[in-house]
């Protein structure tokens, strides 16, 4: 991934994503656009759900050269009540020669657990469903996210298959299955938080809607660790050891539970950090982004 396109990531404030804080957007496509290597073609706004919600969209960068491309997805943090696709750091890998896919969601002012990750699914199915259109492998694809965002990834690496919630939109005969899972301080086991954040109004509270006394069974079904299994993805997992709004316990509760189901799994700490900056972007985390991307994504 090329440094010009990096220093976009520290641009658009990574580090001001918060739990209920939605960073600004203004002048953000302009300014995307005029970063995007030569020869890329961007179609924006486009609904994954027919006549479906106005969140319901995703942006897709496809880039020059013929052939199938691996497909990278970006999905934006803010605490899942704010935040959008157009501040994507995922662009990066378009010099890499993936495609790549920012998406919206519907947030928990709009509906509550499970819209957020059925939207996202439907996301992944429908890239999928348009394969040949965009050029993308199906059967290459990464997600990516940061903290709401990071909560939603992981979900899409660990619950493919679960009958926890019902499939939306089109191409249902497409998979949600990824094929690995980069996830930024996103929370993994919402037990840990305790049931005062249930019926409350914080974000959690906010996302998960009323319990009606229930609040240990809603936190288990919206909580990644409840569905590792040994079919799960690879995860390389980043997190702050000063994060004051996603622990650090989080993301050591999430590599516990892939770790017991047998699966590939890394956590890389950052001594000093917090809910994202710049320790994030340093060249030894872009390295080692672009090294797991790669390792996980070459055709077979």
């Amino acid at each position: 991934m090329r440094s010009v396109v990096w220093v976009l990531v520290g641009l658009l404030g990574l580090n001001a994503e918060a739990w209920g804080q939605a960073t600004p957007n203004a002048g953000a496509r302009p300014l995307l656009q005029n970063l995007l290597p030569a020869g890329v073609t961007v179609e924006r706004d486009v609904a994954y759900v027919t006549n479906g919600h106005e969140r319901q969209r995703l942006d897709v960068y496809v880039p020059a050269g013929e052939g199938k491309r691996p497909l990278l997805v970006w999905v934006h943090g803010g605490g899942w009540q704010g935040g959008n696709k157009d501040r994507s750091p995922a662009i990066a890998a378009l010099n890499q020669g993936c495609v790549v896919a920012s998406i919206n969601y519907r947030l928990s002012q709009h509906a509550t657990f499970p819209a957020q990750i059925q939207d996202c699914q439907a996301a992944i199915r429908w890239l999928k469903g348009n394969a040949e259109k965009y050029r993308i492998d199906a059967e290459r694809v990464c997600v990516w996210g940061a903290s709401a965002g990071g909560h939603l990834v992981a979900l899409l690496g660990m619950a493919s298959d679960t009958k926890a919630w019902e499939p939306i939109g089109e191409h249902r005969d497409q998979s949600p299955r990824v094929q690995c899972v980069i996830d930024w301080f996103g929370p993994a086991d919402f037990s840990l938080f305790g049931e005062v954040v249930a019926n409350s109004d914080n974000v959690i509270g906010k996302l998960i809607g009323p319990t009606n006394g229930d609040a240990n069974e809603k936190f288990k079904v919206a909580s990644p660790v409840t569905y590792a299994s040994k079919d799960d993805p690879p995860f390389l997992i980043m997190h702050g050891d000063k994060d004051p709004l996603v622990p650090l316990r989080q993301s050591e509760r999430l590599q516990e539970a892939l770790q017991a189901a047998g699966v590939k799994v890394q956590l890389v700490v950052l001594p000093g950090a917090g809910h994202g900056g710049p320790q994030f972007l340093a060249e030894e985390q872009r390295n080692a982004m672009v090294e797991f991307v790669r390792a996980n994504l070459q055709p077979e």
